[in-house]
């Protein structure tokens, strides 16, 4: 994997790395809407709105959400681009070269590691 895209995507990996943040993405993604309400949110946990605000901006920063305030409340959508990347990355470490079902191309379809964890033939080493 290339330096770059490994800091890049490490802010990424950061922010779901906590159990609160990574519930919160798991909720949102699974939404029948697409969408989901922090009014929604903040109950399924047992932390402070405030609390639960700061994991929601990680996850905006880390750019795995966008949020849309109407009136008084703010709905949050996941990102697929963003967590497909991550994916493709996780998909590339067990040598895995599909995605959903279907094959990775694009930028990111390269950019991790070869099974057992030789470099990736495609990947610049840096």
């Amino acid at each position: 994997m290339p330096a770059s895209v490994a800091a890049e995507l490490a802010p990424v990996f950061k922010a779901v790395g906590d159990p609160v943040r990574l519930r919160l993405l798991s909720m949102i993604a699974s939404s029948a809407t697409g969408e989901v309400c922090v009014c929604d949110l903040t109950p399924a946990f047992n932390l402070t709105d405030p609390t639960i605000s700061h994991h929601l901006k990680a996850l905006r920063a880390a750019g795995l959400v966008v949020s849309e305030r109407r009136g008084t409340w703010v709905y949050y959508s996941l990102v697929p681009e963003m967590v497909d990347r991550l994916a493709v990355v996780l998909l590339d470490f067990t040598g895995a070269r599909k995605l959903s079902g279907r094959e990775v191309e694009g930028q990111w379809a390269g950019v991790g590691v070869a099974r057992h964890g030789a470099p990736h033939p495609d990947s610049a080493v840096g």
